[in-house]
């Protein structure tokens, strides 16, 4: 497809909108104009992408009638409204929040793990949670060769995560606790500087938080299985990058050597294992970088066909802008923009 695109960002200020205008600057769609919306508040303020600044409008209504493709990183409550009106209006809606990830008929989309997905989409794909991103993205060519029948995965999370105000909030405490004063938690229900709080999002009835309920219901839907799936997401205090610790169950027996091949080889993935270097993936190494990263490759001793993995990734990144820009990418390499 030769068509020059014109493409909005809605939610353009965010921390995950401003990573999606970064990676627009060297994506190779065919671009002709950058729409930056977001809301009533921020209106004549500028980005800046592919060497212009744009104007930063107002996300509502009558927004979408000049847009191709619309990247939506502005939260659930805004996609719950706008999105809608936004495909109606003539875009394809690219969104980033958790409001239509389940919805029936509305693409759940990893682009290496099912873009065959995106064949069937109406004008709405909603992008997987970030920490369900790069599980998934390993767990994939796994489940094809082994089958995959229960995970156990703990996620040790960023607060990029949670927006500007959750980075901003660790910066404050951080600098509060090393000049000797006392810290406020505004963003989270506990300090968050040199802590690790086991919450992310609400409670549910059954104890688990939604983002771990995420994890579990979100895979599945991608890879069109039931895989039993245990989890645990906790904050920690770093700035970006989440990292998870996953024990994998297969239903046959596996040698670690095919295992360390199938991932090396594997789309979007790079394995960094050398335990007699130390070398392991860390948030502070894959901050800004494309992949996700897998070390700690080993055989889980307690169980017949069990496995050890680390994993980490930029959740800025392949956890959110990178994914939502591939899948535009994908939507172009596939000529399905008019495909309604």
């Amino acid at each position: 497809m030769n068509k020059s695109l014109r493409i909005a960002v809605v939610g353009a200020l965010g921390a995950v909108g401003q990573e999606m205008l970064e990676i627009l600057g060297t994506s190779s769609l065919p671009i002709s104009k950058i729409k930056a919306l977001d809301t009533a508040t921020n209106v004549g303020k500028k980005v800046f992408c592919r060497g212009a600044k744009w104007l930063v409008e107002e996300a509502r209504p009558g927004s979408f009638t000049d847009v191709d493709i619309a990247l939506f990183s502005a939260g659930g409550a805004a996609s719950a409204e706008l999105a809608p009106i936004a495909v109606a209006e003539g875009a394809i809606v690219v969104d980033n929040s958790s409001h239509w990830r389940m919805s029936e008929g509305v693409p759940l989309v990893i682009p290496e793990v099912n873009s065959q997905a995106l064949l069937k989409h109406k004008g709405l794909i909603a992008n997987p949670n970030c920490s369900t991103i790069q599980m998934a993205l390993v767990l994939k060519p796994l489940h094809d060769r082994f089958t995959i029948t229960r995970v156990v995965v703990s996620t040790y999370q960023a607060v990029s995560g949670s927006g500007v105000a959750a980075i901003r909030e660790l910066r404050t405490q951080s600098n509060a606790i090393l000049a000797g004063k006392a810290v406020e938690a505004e963003v989270y229900p506990h300090q968050i500087a040199f802590n690790a709080i086991a919450q992310i999002d609400v409670f549910e009835d059954n104890g688990y938080t939604k983002e771990e309920l995420k994890l579990v219901n979100e895979t599945n839907k991608i890879l069109e299985s039931s895989i039993k799936i245990s989890p645990t997401a906790v904050r920690i205090p770093v700035f970006r990058g989440h990292s998870e610790s996953l024990n994998i169950e297969f239903s046959q027996s596996y040698a670690i050597e095919e295992v360390v091949s199938i991932l090396s080889q594997g789309p979007g993935i790079k394995v960094l294992d050398d335990p007699t270097l130390s070398q392991y993936p860390t948030p502070v190494d894959c901050t800004g970088k494309d992949l996700v990263y897998v070390g700690r490759i080993r055989r889980d001793i307690s169980l017949k066909r069990g496995l050890n993995l680390w994993i980490v990734s930029d959740n800025l990144r392949k956890g959110a802008a990178l994914n939502t820009v591939q899948i535009a990418e994908k939507l172009v390499e596939l000529n399905l923009l008019n495909r309604r």
